[in-house]
């Protein structure tokens, strides 16, 4: 067997299901080009592979995912393989087709779990924020620690979600509720407005997930690919695929307007985290969220 400790993404076959871990502990699991294309890669090796009947996607360590790695991919760890002639731009100018390529090609892969003909279990522990989000929600189904919670707090200043399947899972009132603000949802709220089917003890998820996945051995595997390619369909017709395209074109807009270019300017000289802490002290939640005694 590969030694897969050092990989960004770790597959592994276990029985019936194909077990698809995020592995960059020590990072939080932040996504990279490493771990978007791992990710997308080991989705088509469960597709397939004729014993894996179910994938259950997860993260090593203690969360699922914190989104996107801001460094990297300011420092060009991100590709697109989208090129034209053109002039050498200008200091600060922004190339809203190049933005939406790239941006686009990690949409792409992301909906490679929506696409997949097995059903995609997402396991969310400690938390899945912003890009996570984006990731995550192409699942079929959540579980969810009783801990844990997630949110698109880019919402605030400096994005849109691109896969823009918070609208399709919650419906009109939950999506502006929690996009208009950026609100961190708890697990408790995640189960009673329908975002996750299961909450479970921390302690006990992974078990829960696998035990859950491995059930789907005992359906004929045409039947749940048409059931789920089914039911995808009906969210397609509703227009997902161009409110996609807007949600990715428009996270380039806000990431350059005036607000976005100072807030990411201020990291330089008030911190990184001092920049988070002031983005979400007045709602009172990510990591300004009330100590527990």
């Amino acid at each position: 067997m590969t030694d897969q400790s050092n990989e960004p993404v770790r597959y592994e076959a276990r029985d019936t299901i194909a077990i698809i871990t995020i592995n960059r502990p020590d990072k939080l699991n932040t996504l990279t080009e490493a771990v978007v294309q791992g990710v997308a890669d080991a989705i088509d090796r469960a597709t397939e592979s004729r014993a894996v009947r179910a994938v259950v996607l997860r993260g090593e360590g203690r969360v699922f995912t914190a989104g996107y790695d801001l460094v990297v991919g300011e420092s060009g760890g991100w590709s697109s393989s989208y090129d034209v002639p053109g002039p050498e731009p200008r200091a600060g100018a922004w190339d809203p087709v190049r933005d939406y390529q790239f941006m686009n090609k990690n949409v792409q892969r992301f909906m490679k779990i929506w696409h997949c003909p097995k059903p995609v279990i997402g396991q969310i522990h400690g938390f899945a924020v912003g890009g996570a989000t984006d990731l995550v929600l192409c699942c079929d189904q959540l579980f969810m620690a009783d801990d844990a919670f997630i949110g698109y707090a880019p919402s605030r200043v400096f994005g849109t979600p691109t896969t823009m399947l918070w609208l399709y899972r919650l419906g009109l009132e939950h999506a502006k509720q929690f996009l208009l603000t950026g609100k961190a949802i708890d697990a408790e709220t995640a189960l009673r407005i329908g975002l996750v089917s299961y909450v479970y003890p921390a302690d006990e998820i992974a078990e829960r997930v696998e035990e859950y996945a491995q059930q789907f051995q005992h359906i004929p595997g045409n039947q749940l690919a048409l059931n789920k390619m089914l039911i995808n369909q009906a969210y397609e017709n509703m227009g997902l695929r161009t409110t996609q395209m807007m949600g990715t074109f428009f996270d380039g807009v806000t990431r350059h307007t005036e607000d976005a270019l100072q807030w990411a300017e201020s990291f330089e000289e008030k911190g990184f985290r001092q920049v988070i802490k002031e983005r979400d002290a007045p709602w009172g939640d990510y990591g300004e969220r009330p100590k527990k005694k």
